[in-house]
């Protein structure tokens, strides 16, 4: 089934979210927190990360993971994964018990689709350290698509998925993929070795896959938002309504979409200096804010 198949029909299924003008989400892609190592591209980041989702929590916001949060491809072990980012999920965990964190699996967690593998590795972990057991996501569910819906509008939505879907390798051979990846090109990578297989190490996949979401997003006058390429994108208003939240692995800062007050933002979180050359994690915001009611007002007079 070809992308645009897969992502009509995605739509078609998707669990809805009801959203207000007084609503805060923030949208992450692409973590791929691994397992401490050499290949752990999340850990260079991961105290911007905590910062800013730390500051999200305090602020109110849910936070919506858009695929690919774990590096399962490369890793077999989950406990490990936790172990080594244990901050990080604790604080993920209180988003969760709080009903503000929703998980949208990509190609590298595939895994997340099957409930059983969630209640086995996310309902909690062990801490050697402190000795004792800590509880994290009971219950929790990953979706391959979510649409939030204004709650007075339900003709205004915007659809979130990973992006990967139709692609032969990381959709329907995700399996060959993994064992790809795992085997061959992680080994080879050692070398300065581009892994084909990854849209965000390839410029021509990656043309290619945001091609086909733009035109899916263009054609169905849905406001689409992705991740997966690694490539933050964010719409002008005469534009095809395709946004990408980029990643949390760019070299020192992450990137997110933001929705506050009726309005969409792409931000940056990096760590920046002060005039007393002190350091801390700072936000900028690369586009926006600009009000999502302008982006579908413009669908209703094309």
């Amino acid at each position: 089934m070809n992308t645009y198949r897969r992502l009509s029909n995605i739509y078609e299924n998707s669990k809805v979210i009801p959203y207000d003008y007084y609503s805060k989400f923030v949208i992450m892609s692409d973590c791929h927190r691994g397992s401490g190592n050499y290949g752990d591209n999340f850990l260079k980041n991961r105290n911007i990360f905590f910062a800013a989702l730390n500051d999200y929590y305090k602020k109110g916001f849910t936070y919506i993971e858009l695929g690919d949060g774990d590096e399962l491809w490369e890793n077999r072990c989950m406990e490990q994964i936790i172990e080594v980012h244990s901050n990080v999920f604790e604080l993920l965990s209180k988003f969760y018990k709080s009903n503000r964190m929703y998980m949208i699996y990509g190609n590298h967690d595939m895994q997340k689709r099957n409930k059983k593998f969630l209640e086995c590795h996310y309902n909690g972990y062990y801490c050697g350290t402190r000795k004792k057991n800590f509880p994290l996501f009971n219950c929790i569910k990953a979706y391959e698509g979510i649409i939030l819906e204004n709650e007075y509008n339900s003709q205004q939505r915007i659809f979130l998925v990973h992006g990967h879907q139709g692609d032969l390798i990381n959709d329907r051979l995700w399996k060959v993929g993994r064992f790809l990846v795992r085997y061959i090109w992680r080994p080879l990578e050692i070398w300065g070795f581009n892994d084909p297989t990854r849209a965000a190490k390839n410029y021509k996949k990656k043309n290619k896959i945001e091609q086909k979401l733009t035109t899916w997003s263009k054609d169905n006058n849905v406001m689409l938002i992705t991740g997966h390429t690694h490539r933050p994108s964010f719409a002008n208003l005469d534009e095809a309504m395709y946004f990408n939240s980029g990643s949390c692995i760019h070299p020192a800062a992450i990137t997110a979409i933001e929705i506050e007050c009726g309005c969409i933002s792409l931000v940056k979180w990096s760590i920046m200096t002060k005039e007393d050359n002190s350091m801390y994690v700072g936000k900028e915001v690369l586009n926006g804010p600009v009000k999502l009611e302008d982006y579908f007002e413009t669908i209703c007079f094309a």
